[in-house]
């Protein structure tokens, strides 16, 4: 007559095949009441209301005839929910269970409104819709439930009185009460298994979330954003855009590799890598990848700011790169390494091909191109310390960053002979006005930024140069106090 409760199962079942991908797969057990067996056990006791019912002369003879229906319909709406193609209708659940409401009321017309057998065929239907369906449920039941039983009242009439003998009466309430109870325990433990399948997903998904980041140690960060985000699929597929590429190297290092133990050398590399990769980020470039001691980066995918934005923010970095390697050098200097370490950068501006290239189940996002070449040959041609870009690159930032002219070069894969500059500076950066200023001999070293130095830095900064600069005055060969970032040498 009606359906057990099921729907806290089934929230459950589907959060684990979210997390799965497969009912049967799901991550915690669910104990279930299905609809067959909340069936069988509601209309089995209605069943045996009716024929207690005939025996003491309450109903009708003909009633007799509901038993069959009663201890058959169960079965009849299993094939009917599970083995036709009504198993895929939505919201079966829901309608099968107003086919109960209109069959219970037709079963209340039938008996004449007696009133405890008729409440308790309300109770249990009302019970049921409201935990399968909630209010509206309940609603729509208690609607097809009138309507059944006012059209069975209409043809059969009312009892001659609603009153039940008191066995059939006792049977009707505790058939009720059985089944109240058996299917708010199913309900209990379904809860239960409920609140141990959202705690296994929740902790599915913060392991899922940890190994994300541990996997994305091996990606760009803009690369893994645009993957995790949904805004990017990870399949073989490439498109044309501008960017501008970057390549770095250490000028010195094979050098120092043949002079030091891997075991520094390495711990040397990883620093260096860390401390560009911290400037890269900063301004918003996709870290291609590492070779040896040389950076790949490129600005312009998957993210661009436009053209002139992304040449801009690749040569910022490059200036803050250089900047940076010079205080490196102090540190290493400190550590005992004396091989002076430069570094010495390409950069060309140009159309590329860039996406996922490799095969299905090993990619790598990457960028291909003359232009790759181009940079490449750059850097490889520069002088340490210095900045060489292409002329597609000094068109977009000339007005802002200082280039000299350093002539043309013939690069495979290009017809004409490139022109190519040197990077000078931030133009803001020259003249009188300039924020920093840098010097550099054997035995001494000062970079000094003062857009970074605030004032209470100030004093302290004085106070080393003026102890550096008596010191030099009277010719003692007494180290001078280190400083970094502003700091005398």
């Amino acid at each position: 007559m009606m359906s057990a409760p099921a729907d806290l199962r089934n929230a459950s079942t589907s959060a684990g095949k979210a997390m799965t991908g497969d009912y049967q797969n799901s991550p915690v057990a669910i104990p279930p009441m299905p609809d067959y067996n909340g069936r069988i056990l509601a209309y089995t006791a209605t069943a045996a209301i009716i024929v207690s019912g005939v025996l003491q002369g309450v109903f009708h003879h003909w009633l007799l005839w509901l038993v069959a229906g009663a201890l058959t319909w169960p079965h009849i709406a299993h094939i009917v929910t599970r083995r036709t193609f009504l198993r895929q209708s939505a919201r079966i659940r829901q309608k099968m269970l107003v086919v109960d409401c209109i069959i219970g009321g037709a079963f209340i017309g039938c008996i004449g409104l007696v009133a405890i057998p008729s409440v308790s065929v309300v109770v249990m239907l009302m019970f049921s819709c409201l935990i399968v369906g909630g209010i509206r449920q309940w609603l729509l039941g208690t609607v097809f439930l009138a309507a059944g039983t006012a059209a069975a009242v209409a043809i059969t009439g009312p009892a001659d009185t609603f009153q039940s003998p008191l066995l059939t009466s006792i049977l009707a309430i505790v058939s009720t009460g059985l089944y109240i109870c058996v299917t708010a325990f199913y309900s209990h433990q379904q809860a239960r298994a409920l609140m141990l399948a959202k705690t296994q997903i929740q902790n599915q998904r913060e392991q899922s979330i940890a190994l994300s980041h541990k996997l994305s140690k091996y990606l760009s960060p803009q690369v893994w954003q645009s993957i995790f985000t949904g805004e990017r699929d990870v399949r073989l597929e490439t498109q044309r855009k501008k960017l501008a590429v970057f390549f770095s190297d250490i000028k010195g290092f094979t050098e120092l590799s043949e002079e030091m133990e891997p075991e520094a050398l390495t711990e040397l590399l990883n620093h260096y890598f860390n401390e560009m990769s911290e400037v890269a980020l900063k301004y918003g470039g996709t870290i291609d990848k590492f070779v040896g001691d040389s950076i790949m980066i490129f600005f312009g995918d998957p993210t661009s700011r436009g053209q002139r934005e992304d040449a801009f923010a690749c040569v910022s970095m490059a200036i803050d790169m250089r900047k940076h390697m010079k205080i490196m050098r102090q540190k290493w200097r400190s550590q005992g390494i004396k091989t002076p370490l430069e570094i010495r950068m390409g950069i060309s501006t140009g159309y590329t091909t860039v996406g996922n290239f490799g095969a299905e189940n090993r990619m790598d996002y990457t960028i291909i191109g003359k232009e790759v070449n181009l940079a490449s040959r750059l850097e490889s041609l520069a002088e340490p310390g210095e900045i060489l870009i292409s002329y597609e690159t000094f068109s977009l930032i000339k007005d802002r960053i200082m280039c000299r002219d350093k002539g043309e070069i013939t690069v495979k894969g290009f017809g004409k002979p490139v022109p190519i500059y040197e990077v000078v500076d931030f133009r803001r950066d020259l003249g009188p006005n300039r924020s920093f200023l840098e010097h550099e001999h054997s035995g001494f070293a000062m970079y000094l930024d003062s857009d970074k130095i605030t004032e209470k830095e100030r004093e302290s900064i004085l106070t080393a140069l003026e102890d550096a600069a008596d010191r030099l005055r009277r010719g003692d060969d007494t180290s001078l106090p280190e400083a970094t970032a502003g700091k005398a040498y």
